[in-house]
């Protein structure tokens, strides 16, 4: 079995390529971005910050709570920090599950558990959005309903055959709680209010504006597209938003301006929190000072 730095390399390369896909990706959405006159920045600056905390703040605390690794909610909120900046730069978001598994590795835990861990937050947020959206009275689709159960009822069977044939493969991951499970949820659903709220803030900074259970509706139609790798700013689920938001009556100039904004915006978190602890890590490194405690 390869070693988890060798994967991280073989998913988002050496550093240099990292740079590359970073300057490419955020090239892609400023140019997205340039396609449309006449946008404001100030309405999506504003939908950003309750984006950036449910991020930032909310989903890590959501993978504290169904964690075993014992790490302290700071060493939760930066490695996600980190990961979400190298998901920015690799197909699919790959690279912030991969960066994860890893350190979970470094905290003892064995590969399986650390993989097992990972999915199951995952698995939390799909379900925190069907919830929040069937909660919002918005219509999901029947592909986004099968496609999340689909993949629960794939890493249950999983972990059922596991703990039946290798039972100490996950002695150190087991199950969480009924109220463990309800407040990773129930964070969740929270962190999906928040992508509603940058939604409309870059609707509006295009000029526009929409019924937020019309827009609820499009995101979550998006979520089947993002099934399809990509990379962020050019991938499927940016393009079915632009066609979810056209369908509801903005210009094609509007939609592809709005979905770029966001696109756009989400780099500006993840470089200053996911780049600033990679950095201050990197100057520990260098100057030999040992890293501070958990």
């Amino acid at each position: 079995m390869p070693s988890m730095p060798k994967v991280i390399t073989s998913v988002l390369g050496p550093t240099w390529v990292r740079a590359v896909l970073l300057c490419v990706a955020v090239a892609v959405s400023l140019w997205s971005f340039d396609r449309v006159p006449h946008a404001a920045w100030l309405p999506a600056l504003i939908g950003l910050l309750p984006w950036a905390f449910g991020k930032y703040v909310l989903c890590p605390l959501r993978w504290h709570a169904l964690s075993v690794s014992g790490r302290s909610r700071r060493w939760h909120l930066r490695v996600y920090a980190e990961a979400e900046l190298l998901g920015l730069v690799s197909p699919g978001h790959a690279g912030a599950d991969i960066w994860r598994v890893h350190k979970l590795e470094t905290t003892g835990m064995n590969r399986t558990s650390s993989v097992a861990e990972a999915a199951l937050d995952r698995l939390m947020g799909s379900i925190g959005l069907i919830l929040f959206v069937v909660v919002a009275g918005a219509t999901l689709p029947l592909r986004v309903l099968a496609a999340t159960v689909g993949i629960a009822v794939f890493f249950l069977v999983v972990a059922l055959v596991i703990r039946r044939v290798r039972p100490a493969l996950l002695a150190d991951r087991p199950l969480p709680r009924p109220s463990v499970a309800a407040k990773a949820v129930a964070l969740s659903m929270c962190y999906q209010l928040t992508i509603l709220g940058m939604l409309m803030g870059t609707v509006a900074a295009m000029g526009q504006e929409l019924n937020p259970l019309q827009l609820l509706g499009v995101f979550g139609a998006s979520q089947v597209a993002g099934i399809i790798p990509g990379m962020h700013g050019a991938s499927p689920r940016e393009g079915a938003l632009v066609v979810g938001l056209a369908s509801l009556g903005l210009t094609w100039s509007a939609a592809i301006g709005a979905v770029a904004l966001a696109a756009l915006l989400a780099w500006l978190p993840a470089l200053l929190l996911g780049g600033g602890s990679f950095a201050v890590r990197r100057l520990r490194a260098r100057f030999g000072q040992a890293p501070a405690p958990a």
